[in-house]
């Protein structure tokens, strides 16, 4: 967004929490982090120098090389003296008589902004679990999103690491043989599948370079922003052998394809994907040595790709390994933490070093941090607290000037991100031209457009089997006050529709817009 503003020739400053360019690549430096998209459809895409410039390393870029290749493009295209950083945006008021926001930031600092835009990510709300006695752990303990910047020596500790979604399964894989002894406490288990990562050669790369205006027609052209697409197929139209030949390829293949790759139906009729859980399910039982610690590893409460995916490097071979334990704590649950380690209602533990995996207040959590008043001394918290309701996941009715890059409801949230981001990017410089060019100072969507898209996005919601679960794709986190109804507040009716519905909102003029 600084990149287009600059080209725009507004005035804009970037206030950032962090203490460097790089978002999620800054936060979560745990071991094993990193990306899982293919890296050739990762980087941005708005610049065909820079995508000459830079080399990937491997196929599913480390969080390091991603946190560089962030601060070479803001030195690139000399953004960094536009950004204030170690500094929080704390609230932001609107003025009615002056059609302006007035920020405060956590500096004691008052800026007033013509326009406002939030590019808080997603995931960036970490939540800890709700257990007596978090702080009297006399060892080290942090969440992952929160892992010490300075490197944790876990060789030879006892170290517990509570949950296991994408964030737990990486560190896990990594830290294994490592550690004196691993203890994974898990509450719900989740269908997991090979990432098959590998370095880049020089040639490779070379390639890659040769090609990147038909790998982003291809991320263009899918649902999802990957390289992946469903096979046309429906699964009951394929025998069980050519359908078991199938799923191999897939699962020896990198990335996505297993999920995204597969039969068509999978994802939006239960029987297919019972049948596509089968295989998964036979494939850890295949890795995993002992059937009874299997039978924990599998999901019970939800079918394959029902939920997000996380691709792992030898993750279920981890539990084979002497030195790991796993602890359901849906049979024994945590009651609090000592100050020697975890306390369940059958055992306790003791450790040197207990991480938490617990994951984040998804997608509205940064913003409930943020005191936002719009019209009528509206504030976005509490309207949200109702049901979240925007216009495209980019505006919101209330908020003039307002535009939420990555919000709740958008398009970018269920896509490979950066794919989605640049398309919410392009579409926000594009309205912000519109607007300078026409002299007006203030827009608003109206509460049609918003009903609209509410009811747009529900619908979408439920054609497919993802609308069902308690994930955070629905709002679900455990680890908050908030009444659970399932309800979709990303959109999943795939990136095409998506890219359709905002160009046709654009090229018409903004109609569902009031503009003044």
């Amino acid at each position: 967004m600084a990149y287009s503003l600059k080209k725009l020739g507004l005035n804009f400053t970037v206030i950032e929490r962090g203490g460097d360019v790089g978002g999620t690549w800054q936060w979560n430096r745990y071991p094993g982090c990193r990306f899982d998209s293919e890296s050739e459809t990762y980087g941005y895409s708005f610049s065909k120098e820079l995508l000459q410039e830079w080399d990937w390393k491997e196929r599913f870029s480390a969080r390091e090389d991603t946190e560089e290749y962030l601060q070479y493009v803001v030195k690139k295209f000399d953004l960094r003296k536009y950004m204030q950083f170690n500094l929080m945006f704390t609230a932001a008021t609107w003025q009615e008589d002056g059609n302006y926001w007035r920020v405060t930031l956590s500096d004691g600092r008052n800026v007033t902004a013509r326009f406002v835009l939030t590019a808080v990510g997603f995931l960036s709300c970490p939540t800890l679990p709700r257990y007596a006695g978090l702080d009297s752990f006399e060892g080290l303990s942090f969440h992952t999103y929160y892992h010490p910047r300075e490197k944790v020596d876990y060789k030879n500790k006892r170290v517990a690491i509570i949950g296991t979604g994408s964030t737990g399964v990486q560190l896990i894989s990594k830290i294994a043989k490592d550690v004196g002894t691993l203890t994974v406490f898990q509450r719900r288990p989740n269908w997991c599948a090979p990432l098959h990562n590998g370095t880049l050669t020089p040639d490779e790369m070379a390639d890659i370079k040769a090609r990147y205006e038909d790998i982003f027609e291809q991320c263009k052209n899918t649902p999802s922003g990957f390289k992946h697409d469903a096979d046309p197929r429906a699964l009951f139209e394929v025998d069980p052998e050519d359908r078991e030949k199938f799923w191999e390829e897939l699962y020896a293949s990198p990335g996505f394809g297993i999920w995204l790759g597969n039969f068509k139906d999978v994802l939006v009729n239960e029987d297919a994907n019972a049948e596509g859980s089968k295989f998964i399910e036979k494939k850890i039982r295949q890795r995993v040595n002992d059937p009874a610690i299997a039978d924990q590893l599998v999901p019970k409460d939800h079918g394959f790709g029902t939920r997000r995916v996380p691709l792992e490097t030898d993750y279920y071979e981890v539990y084979n390994q002497p030195n790991v334990r796993l602890v359901n704590i849906g049979e024994a649950p945590i009651e609090r933490i000592t100050s020697k380690g975890i306390k369940t209602t059958k055992e306790n533990f003791e450790f040197d070093i207990i991480v938490y995996a617990t994951g984040f207040h998804a997608i509205i959590g940064t913003f409930d941090q943020m005191d936002i008043i719009g019209t009528g001394g509206a504030s976005l918290k509490e309207k949200w607290s109702q049901g979240v309701a925007t216009a495209y996941g980019l505006a919101v009715n209330g908020f003039p000037n307002f535009i939420t890059l990555a919000g709740p409801q958008s398009g970018s949230v269920a896509t490979n991100f950066p794919r989605g981001i640049e398309e919410a990017v392009e579409w926000a410089t594009g309205l912000l031209k519109f607007i300078c060019d026409h002299g007006y100072q203030r827009f608003e969507p109206t509460r049609e457009i918003e009903e609209e898209w509410v009811d747009h996005v529900d619908r979408m919601a439920g054609k497919i089997l993802f609308g069902r679960q308690k994930s955070w794709f629905t709002g679900y986190n455990s680890n908050v006050d908030r009444d659970f109804k399932p309800k979709a507040i990303v959109y999943t009716g795939g990136a095409i529709r998506y890219r359709q519905k905002i160009g046709d909102e654009a090229d018409s003029g903004y109609p569902n817009f009031r503009l003044e």
